[in-house]
């Protein structure tokens, strides 16, 4: 039988970009890149803010508001510790 002929079962080979198993292949690493530019871009167009200069001592005064203010502002961390406990195993 000839190599022309029907019988013939080699099918013509194709460019590589017709193959389905390239693109997703090259797409992983691609998605990688574009997302490293959408976090470049939101890093450089939303700057961190700056803290004040007197940070600390801005700190120190609230702590010495809310110890010199009544029961109605009480610290966040005994108020959120225990807000479930009863009242005569409260600490004071």
């Amino acid at each position: 039988m000839s190599k022309d002929g029907p019988m013939n079962a080699d099918p013509e080979p194709q460019p590589w970009w017709r193959y389905g198993h390239v693109w997703l292949i090259i797409a992983g690493p691609v998605i990688v890149v574009i997302a490293g530019f959408v976090t470049l871009w939101l890093a450089l167009s939303r700057p961190d803010p700056v803290l004040a200069e007197d940070y600390y001592q801005r700190g120190l005064d609230i702590n010495k508001t809310l110890k010199n203010a009544d029961s109605g502002m009480t610290p966040a961390m005994k108020g959120r510790n225990h807000a479930a406990t009863p009242a005569q195993d409260q600490p004071r």
